[in-house]
C-alpha cells in the first residue's frame, strides 16, 4: 500500500474513531479505546474497498491493495 492510501486509511479512522474515544476519560489506552481504534481501522479499509470497487483506477494506473 502507498504512503499516500496509509495517510487516508489514517484520517478516515482518525475521524470515524473520534466520538467514540471522546466518551472515555483522559485517553488512557485501556481495552475499549484499543477495540475503538482497531474499529475505525477497519472501517476505513472497508470504505476505501467500496470506493474502489465503484470508482476503478483508470487504465494505466496501478491499482494498490488494502490491508
Amino acid at each position: 500500500m502507498d504512503e499516500g492510501r496509509k495517510r487516508v486509511l489514517g484520517i478516515m479512522a482518525a475521524i470515524l474513531a473520534a466520538r467514540k474515544l471522546a466518551q472515555y476519560d483522559g485517553g488512557k489506552r485501556v481495552p475499549a479505546t484499543v477495540a475503538a481504534i482497531s474499529d475505525a481501522v477497519r472501517w476505513a479499509v472497508e470504505i476505501m474497498r467500496e470506493i474502489d470497487e465503484k470508482f476503478p483506477a483508470k487504465s494505466g494506473l496501478q491499482k494498490t491493495t488494502l490491508g
